[in-house]
């Protein structure tokens, strides 16, 4: 592998007008009076040192990014090799498909949500039209009175249902969104370690084939310093994303439990017109619905 340039020798920082080359400041034709240097004050010393630190942070990124894209490009052309943690990667992987099929839950699960609403409203307007006419209508009056009753009955039943749902769906909005997100944004910082790892090992590696000459020995000691602080970096967030990954799922599965569990019995009950079991449902899991006349779809009101 072909090393990059050495962004820690004098010639990178260096510019090339402050030398003693061509001149460029002209000090022999006496057309300018002379002035004597004016000494720096405290306030110029500061200056000096904040600018100074500002351009160490800007070298630093520089070299961390030149040598984290080299060793990227080397991993993607097949020339570099990367440190892999099977097991590991294969749960992170998990993770990743895990959380796409709960997103495709949680679509139908708010999909569902906006069909109930939506079968509320048309049961709620067609049980007043019943009503309306059962008082209009004495020749029918009993027909159109029982099944104005039919359908205030199945519209309780469907906000009771309605509520159940909502609650399963913020449930799993919550562990999409929040828990798993959470996780695999440590994941990110830890696959972002990893590279910069590989990345040092790397140069490492090629400075300790190189010539062990009195220069050489302190760039070589320098990279093994910068190394072994990116390994400790890596390992550290190894054992962040592992301590995650396992809470992670002990988590997925009491919350699944729980909501695949309402989330049955809710609509077992609703389908079988069972509405003292719909209500047992919603007290088991502390399922508050909202007054009859809320505006919005979800009922729902949790403890």
């Amino acid at each position: 592998m072909v090393s990059g340039p050495n962004l820690n020798e004098t010639s990178i920082v260096s510019g090339g007008y402050g030398g003693s080359g061509d001149g460029l400041i002209p000090t022999g034709s006496g057309r300018h009076p002379s002035h004597s240097a004016t000494p720096a004050g405290p306030g110029d010393e500061v200056a000096r040192g904040i600018a100074g630190e500002k351009f160490d942070i800007v070298k630093k990124w520089g070299i961390n990014t030149y040598k984290c894209t080299k060793q990227l490009l080397s991993e993607r052309f097949g020339r570099g090799s990367r440190t892999v943690d099977l097991e590991l990667e294969l749960q992170i992987e998990l993770l990743r498909e895990t959380k796409r099929k709960y997103e495709s839950v949680l679509q139908l699960g708010r999909a569902l949500t906006a069909h109930l609403y939506s079968l509320l409203q048309t049961q709620h307007a067609l049980g007043d039209a019943f009503a309306d006419l059962s008082q209009k209508s004495p020749e029918l009056q009993e027909e159109f009175g029982y099944n104005a009753e039919t359908q205030k009955l199945l519209c309780k039943n469907g906000e009771t249902l309605l509520g159940a749902v909502n609650f399963f769906v913020s449930s799993i909005n919550t562990l999409v969104t929040k828990t798993m997100e959470d996780t695999l944004m440590t994941v990110k910082q830890y696959e972002a370690a990893r590279l910069e790892y590989d990345a040092y090992r790397t140069d490492l590696e090629e400075l300790s084939l190189g010539p062990r000459d009195a220069g050489m020995r302190g760039r070589l000691e320098s990279a093994q310093a910068s190394f072994q602080a990116h390994r400790d970096k890596y390992e550290k967030l190894r054992g962040d994303v592992a301590i995650k990954l396992k809470f992670l799922e002990e988590n997925k599965i009491k919350v699944m439990h729980k909501q695949l569990l309402l989330f049955h019995n809710a609509v077992s009950a609703y389908f079988a017109g069972n509405q003292k079991q719909l209500e047992q449902t919603l007290q088991q899991f502390n399922i508050k619905l909202r007054p009859p006349g809320a505006e919005k779809p979800s009922w729902l009101e949790e403890q």
